[in-house]
């Protein structure tokens, strides 16, 4: 590993996370104490898609993969970051387009067969103030941005991508209650990422994930302990 950087791109879970509307809040009980019992160990409450935590295709598509189905091999993958910060910064419902996906290999490469795209659009320093980082609005809708379905079909399609990422609550813009982006890249077999941190610390390409998320039997996903190593002249920061 001494050539490597590690980065974790991964939010503490406490009670104070962001939580999707009407999911279960995170809750940490005690089960068992040094005083009482000589040891401690705690009851933990989470929803399967609250913190960092990455989804299968099943959240969406009927008899579509479990996270139990996802082998070790498969969760770890080559990873390429598109920065959106600026655009994302004058419009919160930005919707990745596929000129925007030409644009970024343009200037950094084709993207790799079996990569996670990664949208890094700046909302992980919103993580703290859960009003900002879903955007509400005055009518309780949510805003951020997101992949549009049309670059997605074209990254799978074309560049027969494994997964996206984004540093939001949803890989899809805020806005958009059909959830097309997600069902995409569900619909082909791929996953999710979402509720990344520390994007500003990787390159746009080169970087590889380590995806710790739990082979839960039916599940949709977990909470998950993301890794992103990349060669150290590469960090960013």
């Amino acid at each position: 590993m001494a050539p490597w950087k590690v980065v974790d791109l991964t939010h503490p879970l406490d009670d104070n996370i962001p939580i999707w509307p009407g999911d279960p809040e995170f809750k940490l009980a005690s089960h068992a104490s040094y005083e009482k019992d000589g040891y401690l160990t705690s009851r933990m409450v989470v929803g399967e898609h609250s913190g960092t935590h990455w989804g299968t295709p099943n959240t969406f598509i009927k008899g579509g993969r479990s996270a139990d189905m996802f082998t070790a091999e498969e969760l770890v993958v080559p990873a390429v970051v598109m920065d959106i910060r600026a655009i994302a910064g004058h419009d919160r419902d930005y919707s990745l387009t596929v000129e925007a996906v030409t644009a970024w290999e343009r200037e950094n490469g084709r993207i790799p067969r079996g990569s996670v795209v990664v949208l890094f659009t700046g909302w992980q320093e919103r993580w703290n103030d859960p009003e900002a980082f879903f955007g509400m609005d005055g009518d309780n809708g949510m805003h951020w941005p997101g992949f549009g379905k049309d670059a997605v079909d074209h990254m799978i399609q074309g560049r027969g991508i494994a997964g996206l990422g984004t540093d939001t609550h949803g890989t899809d813009p805020g806005n958009d209650g059909e959830f097309k982006a997600s069902s995409a890249i569900y619909g082909a077999d791929g996953m999710v990422l979402e509720c990344l941190t520390g994007l500003d610390r990787l390159p746009p390409s080169g970087t590889t994930l380590v995806i710790g998320g739990l082979p839960v039997t039916n599940g949709t996903g977990s909470p998950a302990r993301v890794i992103a190593l990349l060669p150290s002249k590469q960090e960013i920061s």
